[in-house]
Formats: C-alpha cells, sequence, structure tokens
C-alpha cells in the first residue's frame, strides 16, 4: 500500500502516512483506519 496520506494527530499536528509492506502492517493500519473513522464519526455527531 502506498503511504503520502496527509492527516492529523489526536493532538491536531500535521503527519502523514507511511507505506505499508507487509501483513502485520495492514491489519495493524486497518485497525489504526477504523479506529479513526469512529473517532470522527463521534466528533460530527
Amino acid at each position: 500500500l502506498k503511504g503520502g496520506l496527509p492527516g492529523r494527530t489526536a493532538q491536531g499536528k500535521r503527519t502523514h502516512t507511511r507505506a505499508v509492506n507487509g501483513i502485520d502492517g495492514d491489519v495493524r493500519l486497518n485497525r489504526a483506519l477504523w479506529v479513526m473513522a469512529e473517532q470522527m464519526q463521534q466528533a460530527l455527531s
């Protein structure tokens, strides 16, 4: 998976994603993205 997607940390700092090379990284990335999406949903509702 390619990296470089922009985003912000919980503290509001700008950051970007890193490229994922292994399946273990894919699982952790997917879990982190899911948590981030849930937090965004709570913040917007």
